[in-house]
Parts: structure tokens; C-alpha cells; sequence
């Protein structure tokens, strides 16, 4: 039994030391964060004339105004075939330009009225007469003093796409607006 017994202690003894030793735990790396430099924004050189501009509310209103008035000029009215009466559209385009003008006092526009490449010259001249002034006496009609307003008629001259199918046709049959004093 003595045997036993030693066994059993040495057992006892190799497994206490075997518990306190145990496995060597793995060391838990901290999470890798990231870390980025800060941004440092670089300053604008900006010049006398950049500086005159941001400055200057004269400057920023004139720029506006000729974004205004371009948008103005750009934006045509169109017409059916054959026909000088306004369409729900151009009336609405119409009175987006009533607002331009009562908003600026000074401005006196050209209307140009335009036909397609079908037809005499003679007949389109007059329709397109006819397209400018439809155009013009609708802005009166809004309230726009007809003095500020001229119209002119070029008829199947000044065709805005110069190919002979409907699309084109369609594009060419408009009334241009052109402000006179920038």
C-alpha cells in the first residue's frame, strides 16, 4: 500500500503543479485601430480680383443677372404647326419671362418669330410676324409696358435645325427672345 500511496501523492503533487502551471494563456492583442493623420486643408490663394468679387454685393448681383438673363434667352416657345396661337406651355414659359421683366425695369427684349423651311417666304415672314406678336401681346397682357418689347419676323430664314423632318420642323417653329440692353 505504501506504493500506492507514494503514487497516489506523486500523482497528486504532477497534477496540482500541472493546475498552477496549466497551459500558458495567449496573450490578447489589442484591436489594431487605425489611425489617420488629420487633414489640413491647404489655403486658397485668392487674388485682389477674387477678393473684390466675395466682397463686392454689386459683383454678385450683376453675376446673377446675367446667369438670369441667359436663362431668359434660352428658353424659346414653341408653336404647332401652321398655327401663332400659345399652347398651355408657352403661356407658362410666358409668364416665367413677365416675372424676369417686372423684376428688372430696365430690360427691353426682342421677340423673333420662326417658321419651318415649308411654305413661300412671303407666307412664313407673316406667320412668323404673327408668332412674335401672339408672344408679345400675351407679355402685355401680363403687365410688361409694350414699349420694352419688339418684335421682328424672320419667317424660314434663321431655321434653329436645318434638316427637312418633323423633329426638325418642330424646333424651327418658335419665338426666340433676345435682350437688347445688356
Amino acid at each position: 500500500m505504501k506504493i500506492g500511496y507514494r503514487g497516489f501523492v506523486v500523482v497528486l503533487v504532477v497534477s496540482v503543479m500541472f493546475l498552477v502551471t496549466g497551459c500558458a494563456k495567449k496573450a490578447v492583442a489589442p484591436p489594431e485601430v487605425e489611425v489617420t493623420p488629420p487633414v489640413v486643408e491647404t489655403p486658397k490663394v485668392t487674388t485682389e480680383m477674387d477678393m473684390a468679387e466675395m466682397v463686392d454685393p454689386e459683383v454678385e448681383a450683376r453675376r446673377i443677372l446675367d446667369q438670369e438673363m441667359a436663362e431668359f434667352e434660352n428658353r424659346d416657345i414653341s408653336f404647332e404647326f401652321d398655327k401663332f396661337n400659345l399652347t398651355p406651355e408657352a403661356r407658362k414659359i410666358l409668364a416665367e419671362k413677365a416675372s424676369f421683366l417686372n423684376a428688372n425695369p430696365g430690360v427691353n427684349i426682342l421677340i423673333e418669330g420662326h417658321c419651318d423651311e415649308r411654305g413661300t417666304r412671303e407666307y412664313n415672314l407673316a406667320l412668323g410676324d404673327r408668332r412674335a406678336n401672339s408672344a408679345k401681346d400675351y407679355l402685355v397682357f401680363l403687365g410688361i409696358r409694350p414699349d420694352r418689347i419688339s418684335t421682328i419676323s424672320y419667317g424660314k430664314e434663321r431655321p434653329l435645325d436645318p434638316a427637312s423632318n418633323e423633329e426638325a420642323w418642330a424646333k424651327n417653329r418658335r419665338a426666340n427672345f433676345v435682350i437688347l440692353n445688356k
